[in-house]
């Protein structure tokens, strides 16, 4: 494969959209490139061009911190298996629920990201759906 950059998958817990933005600018160059486009590897780098496209075309103008094109994007999209875990690190990261808080403490966390969740919205990328904000 030619295209250089991190691959993007459907089964990454978090994606950052600055990768998907420059995977998909490499796959462009590459498919550039190519003189026969009929062979197996235009065809494998082409559908991945496509399902990115796709992506970033679902999520293009919903807004955020990443400007690509003349729109605005958001940088993290979060799996939906995950959000609870990611949800949990997040509060704890920012400060709301204190680290270190003894294990006899039971936090819902199922409940909490599901209380956060209002704050996203969804995109479903090769059919696995990830949250952003």
């Amino acid at each position: 494969m030619l295209a250089r950059h991190k691959d993007i998958s459907n089964s990454d817990d978090m994606i950052d959209v600055r990768d998907v933005i420059a995977r998909f600018e490499a796959l462009q160059d590459d498919l550039e490139g190519f003189e026969d486009k009929s062979g197996s590897e235009y065809d494998e780098l082409s559908d991945e061009h496509t399902r990115l496209l796709t992506l970033l075309d679902d999520l293009k103008g919903y807004g955020g911190d990443e400007q690509w094109r003349g729109d605005r994007y958001p940088v993290t999209l979060i799996r939906d298996s995950y959000f609870v875990e990611a949800m949990q690190e997040l509060r704890e990261e920012i400060g709301d629920f204190p680290n270190g808080v003894p294990s006899y403490y039971v936090i819902d966390w199922e409940a909490t990201a599901n209380n956060l969740r209002v704050d996203y919205s969804s995109v479903e990328f090769d059919g696995v759906t990830y949250w952003y904000r």
